[in-house]
């Protein structure tokens, strides 16, 4: 069964744009980049949309539907009424390059600045050993489909222009964190997380977790126990002792 859908769709550039209406026909089934595709297909050849896998793997499509974050292939016409008018607008974090399409080069820049996967010197890469619980930890965050709609509704991100230069972002703290619980890592994620990254600018108001496609648990699992790790170095004696004597590595 088919019907007309209202879709609201921004057009524009970096110099101007603005939201234009469409009629578009939505069949059973269908996903929110259906019909941006039919609309390209039928009304408005030239829209331009990043796309790739459209099974929710690639994080090619994200935009804001009705306002929220999310992925165009993911998001099901089925979740909104007949009657309703759909908004789709591009990332508001990230400048526009046309329509649908924004420049997240940002966020590549920021992973350029952490650093890799640091091993002791003296081990070899054959002799690697860790244990299973310790692998698991990290595990979830190597779920990450760098959609960036984590980065998008940050509003350290999202509302400040000026701190992206200090601020990683909750994508790139989660790597951060992935890396220093790695037991095979030396080098000091803690001491970059706070002064090179922006760990700190975090309020830990969840909207990163709450937008994640994949269901990673940024917030609670990545971001709070970084915040732990740098609170306990400043203020726990012991552990600031305990840094100095027996320095990872």
């Amino acid at each position: 069964m088919s019907y007309k859908a209202s879709f609201r769709v921004w057009r524009g550039d970096a110099e101007a744009g603005e939201l234009e209406d469409y009629k578009v026909e939505v069949n059973e089934g269908e996903v929110v980049l259906d019909i941006i595709h039919r609309l390209q297909a039928t009304q408005a050849s030239d829209l331009a949309v990043r796309w790739n896998c459209k099974a929710g793997k690639c994080g090619s499509c994200s935009a804001e539907i009705n306002g929220r974050p999310r992925l165009l292939c993911m998001t099901r016409m089925s979740t909104f009424t007949e009657e309703e008018v759909i908004t789709v607008t591009p990332l508001r974090a990230f400048p526009v390059i046309r329509d649908l399409v924004t420049d997240v080069s940002f966020n590549y820049q920021k992973a350029r600045e952490i650093p890799s996967f640091t091993p002791p010197p003296d081990l070899k890469p054959g002799d690697y050993r860790m244990q299973q619980v310790d692998v698991e930890r990290s595990q979830e965050f190597r779920k990450c489909i760098e959609c960036f709609l984590c980065q998008n509704t940050c509003h350290v991100v999202r509302d400040h222009e000026e701190n992206k230069e200090s601020f990683a972002g909750p994508r790139y703290l989660m790597r951060i964190a992935e890396l220093e619980m790695h037991p095979l890592d030396v080098a000091d994620r803690v001491g970059a997380a706070q002064e090179e990254h922006g760990l700190g600018m975090c309020n830990i108001t969840k909207c990163c977790t709450e937008v994640c496609p994949e269901g990673i648990h940024i917030t609670d699992n990545a971001l709070i126990p970084m915040k732990e790790r740098v609170a306990d170095r400043k203020y726990d004696p012991i552990v600031w002792l305990g840094s100095k004597l027996f320095r990872r590595g």
